[in-house]
């Protein structure tokens, strides 16, 4: 029997779904900041379509369930909880910053990639990813929401950078890996076609939660606070 999966990233500038039939993917991907909404239900309509698929159809969704825009990480979480309700379906929550590297690692060949996610206020989220000799994607230490020179850059080995948007922050971070930056990404967001690359075998080794627990990552405690009124 097919394993019929959905993906969906809404993370970042980049907006994308795709369905992986037994590790056969087709995907719809725009960058198109603030369509999120829009954009992916149209995406997942037309995808379900060409397949011949409806919704009920799908064995498992998967999504990047942050860190990223705050906004973008709520659009998928959101989604993807009313489609996984409405038909019992189990799901797989990805980090972005894993997929991010996932495409980092697919276009450059290689298999250490540094990630870093602009997350305002003078900090990236960022996560250090080498793939192993079985094809994994594993993480280095933790994923964290840091100023950029406190990033926390391996001392050893060479790295491909994988970033949104590294703009500003290149004269700070850059400088701290030197030679051992091999290739420089400077526009790459994740996908939802890494996304379920990620997730199939998760998914498989029985690593799926359900629709409630299928609830996004921040990194930032306080990204949704309001301001304080002074006294």
């Amino acid at each position: 029997m097919s394993l019929k999966l959905l993906a969906l990233d809404t993370t970042t500038e980049a907006c994308s779904a795709a369905i992986s039939i037994d590790g056969e993917i087709s995907q719809q991907y725009q960058v198109a900041p603030r369509e999120h909404t829009h954009l992916i239900l149209n995406m997942i309509e037309r995808l379900l379509h060409d397949a011949g698929l409806s919704s009920k159809d799908i064995d498992v969704i998967a999504f990047a369930r942050g860190p990223g825009s705050f906004m973008g990480v709520r659009v998928a979480a959101g989604v993807v909880q009313g489609i996984a309700f409405a038909h019992s379906i189990p799901v797989v929550p990805v980090s972005s910053l894993a997929a991010m590297a996932g495409v980092a690692m697919q276009e450059t060949g290689k298999s250490q990639v540094l990630t870093a996610i602009d997350a305002r206020m003078g900090e990236v989220y960022w996560g250090a990813y080498v793939q192993n000799q079985a094809g994994q994607i594993v993480l280095q230490g933790e994923e964290g929401v840091v100023a950029p020179a406190q990033a926390p850059i391996p001392a050893q080995g060479e790295w491909v950078t994988a970033v949104t948007g590294w703009g500003s922050y290149a004269e700070v971070m850059k400088p701290a890996l030197g030679e051992r930056c091999i290739v420089s990404l400077d526009e790459c967001f994740p996908s939802a076609e890494a996304v379920a690359r990620l997730a199939v075998p998760v998914y498989e080794n029985g690593g799926a939660v359900t629709a409630a627990q299928a609830i996004p990552v921040y990194l930032r405690d306080n990204v949704a606070s309001k301001p304080k009124v002074a006294s």
